[in-house]
């Protein structure tokens, strides 16, 4: 598989995989690579429990990268949160991608007030193997039929847009993607604080600067 710096030399819009297998979400926009102080500070926030980290400024961030969709996206949509196995969110006791969600609307309502939250929404039903350390393929082999949506008045017919923490191969966004389209979404955007660099992912969509600190996926 081709890197995505020579797929861009060749004028592609798209890394090989999701030419090659489209993904149901339609567009992904990050604000910054998984690097450095970035995640240092995720690595805080999942971890170390510091949670006021999720509404400053890491909210104020995630809401920088979502305003990218401006141009594209609905007035009115459903936000949801990648959701955690109950299990797993109970042991931690709390959803990062929910605390940054969250963060990310509240700073965002004034100028966009037609999002609305609905995290309850889908649900994971089963806990998955860890995703570090395997591949693309076992990512998504993993996480296959891992998530439903329970309330699907909450996205039949509407634009979703899905926020999660970080984006590495898309194997969760394509996943739940998948399941919302399913669903009835008329469309489903993704919004993530961080992505993996494509060099350290050869599977990862491809990404372009769009401006300060934020950046841009196709597919």
């Amino acid at each position: 598989m081709e890197s995505a710096r020579f797929a861009a030399a060749m004028g592609a819009s798209a890394c090989t995989l999701c030419r090659l297998a489209p993904p149901d979400f339609a567009r992904a926009v990050a604000y910054a690579a998984y690097d450095d102080e970035l995640r240092e500070m995720l690595h805080l926030l999942k971890y170390g429990r510091v949670l006021a980290l999720a509404r400053e400024p890491l909210g104020e961030w995630l809401a920088a990268a979502v305003l990218e969709l401006a141009d594209c996206a609905r007035e009115e949509m459903t936000v949801i949160a990648v959701p955690l196995f109950a299990a797993r969110e109970r042991q931690r006791g709390f959803n990062q991608s929910v605390l940054l969600a969250d963060a990310a609307v509240a700073r965002l309502k004034k100028g966009w007030p037609g999002l609305a939250t609905a995290h309850r929404a889908m649900e994971r039903v089963r806990d998955t193997d860890a995703q570090y350390g395997l591949t693309p393929h076992q990512r998504r082999k993993n996480l296959r039929g891992a998530f439903r949506v329970v309330d699907a008045e909450a996205v039949r017919g509407r634009e979703v847009l899905l926020i999660d923490d970080i984006m590495t191969t898309g194997a969760t966004a394509r996943e739940c993607a998948r399941v919302l389209a399913r669903a009835g979404a008329a469309k489903v955007w993704v919004a993530t604080l961080a992505r993996v660099q494509a060099e350290k992912s050869a599977d990862v969509a491809m990404w372009d600067v769009v401006g300060p600190g934020v950046a841009q996926g196709f597919g």
